[in-house]
């Protein structure tokens, strides 16, 4: 009997024992914020309005749902006086902006881009991000780009993955878009992660010309993600481009807590 009693003794200890190293690390994510590449815990600040051909009201029912199923806290706002919130913008760990073209102050424009150097991460696609405050060029250094023209409007075109080994892309296949194809003016510090190319056919002098789709960057110490897919919510349709925009918030959301990742190979050097 005490043999038994000790078996089952020393049995009991290495469950609990087991059980510790289990909800240690989670107990400690939650403590940080940190939850393994997780949105469970983070904080984010979705804000949109602008132009409403990009859809920023109906985005809210896109994406909203999806990130509370994952556990963030969503504080949703379409008045840009929420950059002026300095509690807010010092607590989030994410800002998701859809805001196409508008004007922003210098106050406003001050809160978010304090908040990406100091380590919020920024997300967002097509105009959203890539085509607002056109009169405010510290915004698109902070971005990595910004849209110019999309030559023929709603046209076929296909989306190549270059960056196979980035989690954000690996696994994903070449995929076809019926949509707007941007051309951009982008900085040559991003890590692209897709790109598309032109044909002449509405623009003969950009004929072959291949131009970034989706990239990663960091602006201070904040991480920074963009696609320019997304003109409608009904493009999120299409498995890659909702799965892109996925990956690309759930990296950009680790950007208070994750090391700093040692990418950046200028294309000019």
């Amino acid at each position: 009997m005490l043999n038994k009693s000790r078996r089952n003794f020393i049995l009991t200890t290495v469950l609990v024992v087991l059980g510790l190293f289990v909800l240690l690390p989670e107990c400690n994510a939650k403590k940080t914020g940190q939850s393994n590449n997780s949105l469970r815990g983070k904080k984010i600040l979705f804000i949109f309005g602008g132009w409403e051909g990009h859809e920023p009201k109906q985005s809210v029912n896109v994406f909203v749902p999806w990130l509370e199923e994952e556990g963030a806290e969503v504080i949703v706002s379409d008045n840009l006086d929420s950059y002026l919130d300095e509690p807010l913008m010092s607590s989030v760990d994410l800002i998701i902006q859809i805001w196409t073209m508008g004007t922003i102050t210098n106050e406003q424009q001050k809160g978010l881009l304090n908040a990406i150097k100091n380590g919020a991460g920024l997300a967002g696609w097509h105009g959203g991000i890539g085509d607002s405050f056109r009169n405010n060029t510290e915004y698109q250094f902070m971005v990595g780009g910004q849209w110019v023209a999309h030559p023929g409007g709603v046209i076929d075109y296909s989306v190549q993955i270059t960056d196979k080994a980035d989690p954000v892309t690996k696994g994903l296949n070449d995929f076809n878009m019926h949509s707007e194809q941007y051309y951009m003016h982008v900085d040559p510090n991003v890590k692209v992660l897709a790109t598309t190319q032109f044909s002449g056919e509405h623009a003969s002098w950009i004929d072959d010309c291949v131009m970034p789709v989706v990239w990663k960057k960091y602006y201070g110490k904040g991480r920074v993600f963009y696609s320019s897919l997304g003109h409608v919510m009904s493009d999120f349709e299409g498995y890659e481009v909702l799965e892109i925009m996925k990956r690309g918030i759930h990296w950009a959301a680790e950007s208070k807590y994750a090391p700093k990742e040692k990418w950046v190979s200028p294309v000019y050097k």
